[in-house]
């Protein structure tokens, strides 16, 4: 079969578009994994027995619930983790638990914008960490949530 030459610049369009999204999210990935090496370094610094971001701890952080605003008797404080807001799939969009604002999906490999800025990934560590876990996370479970959020590639099926 002979393709037009119409038909030949379009598959040639499409797969110049295909390379082009695919560098586009494999460079944010390897911005996020230079982040998570910046926070090792640090890690390894403080502690010089440990020996690299866990995936598997990083989930058990993003998962762990923290008692919120702890109240009193009357009112006791509500337990929340990451995943409250950002779903148990951090591939997924979230929604803020109190205003409802959508939130984009934490893992680089479905938001290439996540992980653009080693300033903004600070700044959100530091503000959520703070409202989540009461102090500011070390740089140890910084490494560990981003190694969790690489290893999350495929939103779930609705």
């Amino acid at each position: 079969m002979k393709l037009s030459h119409s038909m030949k610049s379009s598959h040639c369009l499409l797969a110049a578009l295909l390379t082009i999204f695919s560098v586009s999210a494999s460079a944010d990935v390897a911005t996020a994994q230079k982040i998570a090496d910046k926070y090792t370094a640090a890690a390894k610094a403080i502690d010089s027995t440990y020996v690299g971001p866990s995936a598997e701890e990083g989930k058990a952080f993003f998962n762990r619930e923290v008692i919120q605003f702890k109240g009193d008797v009357n009112t006791p404080g509500k337990a929340i983790a990451c995943a409250s807001c950002h779903t148990a799939n951090p591939a997924d969009a979230g929604k803020h638990i109190v205003t409802g604002k959508l939130i984009k999906p934490l893992s680089p490999h479905t938001n290439k914008k996540r992980f653009q800025s080693t300033r903004d990934v600070e700044k959100n560590f530091t503000k959520h960490c703070n409202e989540v876990v009461g102090s500011d996370c070390s740089p140890q479970e910084k490494a560990n949530y981003i190694a969790y959020l690489l290893t999350e590639k495929v939103p779930s099926k609705k």
